[in-house]
């Protein structure tokens, strides 16, 4: 699995702590991950929690990414940002049970954590044992166990309304402010990463085109 780790403005200085943590974590697990950033640089491309959201499913539908890991001050912003976008399920994940049961019941393929809220001693600590719950015991496989059976039908008809009601994202990109996009994909690393790894066409050449 593909992780792409994205920060907004207020909590780029934790970026390094963050990919380190995940890092520890999922890499042993035979995972890899993406540090899009903000890293906390001065001058940097500015990404804002709505830009995350932008980024998450360019990622997400492009195939450059199987899985984000995001959030901002409370991880709700983030998690309402990237939700408002066809082919992203983003929960808001605070702790390791949280990490667990969306990963086991609602088989999303983002999550927006609080980066501020509540983060200070042992945060890397609830990070890494998060990150553990999150991707350490595959996803999909229903919680509890006398309940498998519902929560993954529940799912299918989930992805069920979500594919009636959102449009797709090329269509949901062009309906927005170009220098809004195109702001959540200035990162310095963006380029070399996304095209690295993108599958879908259409996407990539709408990226190329936005970003020169």
């Amino acid at each position: 699995m593909r992780i792409a780790l994205i920060n907004e403005n207020s909590q780029a200085a934790k970026n390094a702590q963050i990919e380190a943590a995940l890092r520890k974590v999922v890499v042993p697990m035979g995972h890899e991950v993406d540090n899009y950033g903000m890293y906390g640089t001065e001058g940097e491309p500015q990404l804002t929690y709505v830009q995350n959201g932008i980024l998450a499913a360019i990622l997400l539908n492009s195939g450059a990414a199987d899985y984000v890991v995001t959030g901002c001050g409370t991880g709700e912003g983030a998690m309402l940002a990237l939700n408002s976008f066809p082919g992203v399920i983003c929960g808001h994940v605070v702790d390791p049970s949280d990490g667990f049961m969306f990963a086991q019941i609602n088989d999303g393929n983002a999550v927006a954590m609080p980066f501020a809220k509540g983060y200070g001693w042992g945060a890397e600590l609830n990070l890494e044992y998060t990150f553990e719950k999150l991707f350490g015991f595959g996803h999909g496989n229903g919680y509890p166990k006398e309940r498998v059976v519902p929560e993954q039908r529940n799912k299918k008809i989930l992805d069920a309304v979500r594919a009636n009601n959102l449009k797709d994202l090329l269509t949901c990109l062009k309906g927005l402010d170009p220098e809004l996009v195109r702001g959540a994909v200035a990162g310095k690393r963006f380029k070399e990463l996304f095209f690295a790894h993108a599958k879908d066409a259409a996407i990539v050449a709408y990226v190329r085109e936005l970003v020169g």
